[in-house]
């Protein structure tokens, strides 16, 4: 990815898995990388919850699977941070912690949630995922993908 610093680039060369947030006008812009598009998937939902909120010390409190059928991956990883945007406006709850696996063409998520009142939010909460400038795809390290997410 443009941006990427070395340390960046050799963890993706040893198969490693990652995000970050980048500065971006208003919104959050959330890059993420891994060796499979599910492993991406995953980091750019953890992304995004890492730009408002801090989970490390949090338990989870329930587990939801959630099943999703896209015709393409751009429509994957929206649907999945859609999802958490769902999860945090109308259930009050935020992931902390994801699993993603490939089910015949779908993507099977295991979301552990936690209540938003036991968790440090730490910025603004995403509102919504914008389709300007997503990307998603493999490259010569894995797939990784990037996001503007609207706060």
């Amino acid at each position: 990815m443009v941006g990427d610093t070395d340390d960046d680039i050799e963890t993706r060369r040893r198969g490693g898995s990652g995000h970050r947030a980048v500065p971006h006008t208003a919104d959050v812009r959330v890059e993420a990388w891994g060796a499979s598009r599910e492993r991406c998937l995953i980091e750019a939902a953890l992304g995004m919850v890492e730009c408002f909120a801090d989970v490390t010390a949090v338990r989870p409190t329930s587990v939801e699977r959630v099943r999703f059928a896209q015709d393409t991956d751009e429509d994957l990883l929206t649907a999945l941070l859609d999802e958490v945007v769902f999860r945090l406006d109308v259930d009050g709850r935020v992931p902390v912690d994801l699993e993603a696996d490939a089910t015949e063409g779908d993507l099977d998520v295991r979301l552990a949630l936690a209540d938003l009142a036991d968790v440090e939010v730490t910025g603004a909460t995403p509102k919504g995922v914008s389709w300007h400038g997503l990307q998603i795809g493999p490259g010569p390290y894995g797939w990784s993908c990037a996001v503007t997410v609207d706060v």
